[in-house]
């Protein structure tokens, strides 16, 4: 299974798709990089709340401070959104993940104004969901 891309790099391969189909495809693509996640991690905990879909987020700091995502949904274009906020996100402390704005990588994206209001409602429940676990952790 390819590994994710860092943000430069997810900002490229966004650039170089011709059209919205192609990006939503490459959303697609990204959500089915994510590794599964384990029957034990679909708990009530884990679900987020706001989304239209059932999303699934897992969140462990490792023994160097590195927050781990792990996440699943059962929609394939809500995993790729998935996946996209746990690359704005990688390597990251939880203090980091707290004072990091992903909305203008969302923006360079152009992500913002092409998605459906319940699936833009359903990434801003993720981005609060992390933020507010992070505190938690941090």
């Amino acid at each position: 299974m390819a590994a994710l891309p860092d943000k430069e790099k997810l900002l490229r391969n966004f650039s170089r798709c011709a059209n919205w189909e192609e990006k939503y495809l490459y959303i697609i693509e990204l959500g089915q990089r994510l590794p599964a996640l384990t029957p034990a991690a679909h708990q009530p905990e884990n679900l987020i709340q706001g989304c239209q879909s059932q999303v699934w987020i897992v969140m462990e700091r490792n023994e160097t401070g590195i927050i781990e995502l792990a996440g699943d949904s059962d929609a394939a274009i809500v995993k790729g959104l998935i996946a996209i906020v746990f690359v704005l996100y990688q390597q990251m402390t939880a203090q980091d993940i707290v004072a990091f704005d992903v909305r203008p990588w969302f923006e360079k994206l152009s992500l913002a104004q092409h998605l459906t209001p319940s699936r833009s409602q359903g990434l801003e429940a993720m981005i609060r969901a992390i933020r507010a676990k992070a505190l938690t952790i941090s």
